[in-house]
């Protein structure tokens, strides 16, 4: 083998993680270091690896063989980077089962052939390449996490379930001392920070809660706080009461600031469905499909029971009839809609929420939610029209708007088909008429048949009657 390979002055293409080496095959099977070319940094690195998964000629390898000057045949792994090399260059090359085996022993021998090249450096530089390329094959961005959207709208949620047990404590706890309070603060975060301020309810006319809530609260307020029913508090009650309502107005503060993280988060990942159905049920559909890529492959018919799958399976077992809607139902666009077209709204919402999703998880360049604000217009238009109580024709062109010249037509028609002289009996206008007058005639025909049959009937029964009297009077 090595001998067949000597005879041909054959040269090897090997490609490292760092750069291009050109080997010669020497008598008895041996390798020698005929030229190398080595990569400025890793961009260069990674452009060069993807025109070679692409059976491209990079422009790095293209001027280094230009450079070496290479005469001999030139063994290649890529068949069709071997065919564009000897179309630019001009250099033969060669690609069967001994180049393989010829890169095979390269490769084992590789530290020893290249000089200062050791196995660590080659497994550091191959780790590096593999994962620069990896980020740049999978699009990767800071921007593009999904994952910091999913646990975000998970911990808005937890915050908000937090949030509601954290306030009832609060107004049940204070509630024992001054329980008309909370007819006049219905904000759980206002009812909080008038008692860090004010603390008993003695207090109320001494304090000034002007920058808490409104002046009318501030009377209503002071004046129930004089004809109080509640009971008496202890210093220590109070000050446990307050780091209370001290947790409420933190975990409220940050909840916040977590939504405008979710917001600027969503408007990155996924700005045509945050436009198409804001950026609560745009996380929560992502976070319930596992990505924005798999929400991106389900169709439409998914995505708009998405969040319903329990009432759907039990519908489905029990034969009763299937959820309309699941997540999206919290949508505006769905929320603004008659309960009556609630239904066919959410499922037009759904079909361009999907449209939508696809351009953002699959599109190379979103330039603005321009799918998302024409997919929003045309359900406000559906949701127009169904409230106009008007119909459509199946291009979804409005009755109204077809013009007057199909009509005048069929009126022509009808008027050119009436009996003349020359034309004693009226001639049908279109075939819609003749099968008209069709149905007529066999509908007249089905009658006196059953006429016929019912006269037949009558003697029959009048005949047996006569029978049965004749042998009565026999007897």
């Amino acid at each position: 083998f090595f001998r067949r390979c000597c005879h041909l002055n054959m040269l090897a293409l090997y490609e490292l993680p760092g750069g291009y080496a050109v080997f010669k095959v020497v008598d008895g099977g041996g390798f020698k270091l005929v030229a190398q070319h080595l990569f400025k940094d890793s961009e260069e690195a990674v452009e060069a690896a993807k025109d070679l998964m692409k059976s491209e000629l990079p422009s790095s390898l293209k001027k280094f063989l230009k450079k070496a000057n290479l005469k001999d045949t030139l063994a290649v792994q890529d068949a069709k980077l071997g065919g564009v090399i000897k179309k630019k260059l001009e250099i033969p090359c060669i690609h069967d089962d001994s180049v393989d085996e010829i890169l095979r022993n390269i490769r084992q021998q590789i530290t020893e052939l290249v000089e200062g090249l050791s196995q660590e450096n080659m497994l550091q530089m191959s780790l590096g390449l593999a994962h620069t390329l990896n980020r740049h094959v999978l699009k990767f961005s800071a921007d593009k996490i999904d994952v910091m959207v999913i646990q975000a709208i998970g911990l808005l949620d937890d915050l908000d379930k937090e949030l509601n047990t954290y306030a009832m404590r609060v107004k049940e706890w204070y509630g024992w001392h001054f329980p008309e309070m909370a007819k006049v603060l219905q904000d759980n975060l206002q009812y909080a920070r008038v008692i860090l301020k004010m603390g008993v309810r003695e207090n109320a006319a001494a304090t000034d809660l002007s920058d808490v809530i409104p002046e009318d609260m501030v009377a209503q307020l002071r004046d129930a706080a004089i004809h109080s029913m509640g009971v008496g508090l202890t210093d220590e009650d109070v000050a446990n009461i307050k780091q209370l309502c001290e947790e409420v107005i933190s975990t409220s503060e940050y909840r916040g600031q977590l939504f405008e993280y979710l917001k600027n988060r969503m408007n990155a990942i996924a700005p045509n469905l945050t436009t198409m159905v804001g950026e609560l049920v745009g996380a929560r559909l992502i976070a319930h499909a596992g990505s924005l890529m798999n929400l991106a492959k389900a169709p439409a018919s998914t995505v708009q029971i998405l969040g319903a799958e329990k009432a759907l399976f039990r519908a489905l077992k029990t034969k009763a009839k299937t959820p309309k809607y699941g997540l999206i139902y919290h949508a505006s666009i769905v929320g603004q809609a008659p309960s009556a077209h609630k239904g066919k709204i959410a499922r037009i919402a759904a079909c361009r929420a999907a449209l939508a999703t696809r351009v953002d998880a699959l599109a190379e360049d979103v330039k603005g939610p321009t799918i998302g604000v024409e997919g929003k217009e045309n359900v406000e238009f559906k949701l127009r029209k169904l409230e106009g109580g008007k119909s459509y024709d199946l291009s979804g062109r409005g009755k109204e708007q077809v013009s007057d010249a199909a009509y005048s037509r069929h009126a022509e028609q009808a008027k050119s088909a009436e009996p003349t002289k020359e034309t004693p009996f009226r001639i049908a206008a279109d075939s819609g008429e003749k099968r008209k007058r069709e149905d007529d005639d066999g509908k007249k025909a089905k009658k006196a048949k059953t006429g016929e049959d019912g006269e037949k009937k009558e003697k029959k029964e009048k005949k047996e009657k006569k029978e049965k009297k004749e042998k009565k009077s026999k007897e």
